[in-house]
């Protein structure tokens, strides 16, 4: 496994196995997501309500990375015509098509058919290659699949050895489901864990590291967001060592249902 690793998804389409996240990275997002891609990040994530997608465009050209070489997952809210936000995104991105496009969180009833029922025509139209939801529990999405038939190729949700599932995982595997994991890093607010902090210096990581490789081990797709330079660098370095059964099975051991929102919305 390197930077360049990828999961194949449901549809037989690929995604790297390693994003950068850009929530809230509203400061110097050009600069930040030039640099990402020229480290060899290969995947951004964003949304219509981050503010970040002009930015985002004008990083992509400042790299000059291709348009086929690297992946963009965006996403549409729980409100209004989600056809019609997947336009206005890509306009945002200056883009043709998004390569994974999500609903961003479930409405306040329901699962969100209609807007479900958007994605599948924006797909069919070629404005995205994959379509999938984020926020959602199992229930949710049965009740998509339910409505029409079409099967998420992703859940992004909060994910870290703090705050998980078992039995989302077991579903998304079940589902061929890929779970991607926001807030892979708990926000910083977990780092200075005891146990996490002894392992990290067993292994001559960051507690940042390991967490994300927790992830890939896993085979969750970690989304880190970053800002500087320095924290890009180190969240890219993980693929040079690998953690034991023992200590992995010491990182699941510190599940508690943390979420640094205040809720898993999955659980």
């Amino acid at each position: 496994m390197d930077p360049k690793s990828e999961v194949v998804l449901r549809t037989g389409n690929r995604m790297p196995v390693l994003g950068v996240g850009t929530w809230q990275l509203t400061n110097n997002t050009a600069e930040t997501i030039a640099t990402a891609l020229t480290l060899g990040y290969r995947m951004i994530d964003t949304s219509g309500d981050y503010g970040t997608q002009p930015g985002i465009a004008d990083g992509i050209k400042r790299s000059g990375v291709e348009r086929a070489d690297f992946y963009l997952v965006t996403k549409v809210e729980e409100v209004g015509d989600a056809y019609q936000a997947t336009r206005k995104n890509l306009d945002e991105l200056q883009l043709d098509y998004a390569d994974l496009m999500l609903i961003h969180r479930p409405p306040r009833t329901g699962a969100g058919e209609d807007l479900w029922r958007s994605l599948i025509r924006a797909k069919e139209d070629g404005l995205t290659k994959d379509i999938g939801v984020s926020n959602y529990s199992t229930d949710l999405i049965d009740m998509l699949i339910a409505a029409t038939g079409e099967v998420p190729t992703v859940n992004q949700i909060e994910w870290s050895p703090f705050g998980y599932s078992d039995d989302m995982l077991r579903y998304a595997a079940e589902n061929r489901i890929v779970v991607q994991a926001y807030s892979p890093l708990t926000r910083t607010k977990r780092l200075r864990d005891e146990t996490l902090s002894e392992m990290a210096a067993k292994y001559g990581k960051s507690p940042a590291q390991l967490l994300i490789r927790w992830n890939l081990q896993r085979a969750t797709v970690p989304i880190p967001k970053a800002n500087q330079r320095l924290h890009l660098e180190e969240n890219i370095d993980v693929f040079d060592f690998k953690i034991s059964e023992g200590d992995l099975e010491r990182l699941n051991g510190l599940n508690e249902r943390y979420s640094s929102l205040g809720t898993l919305p999955y659980v």
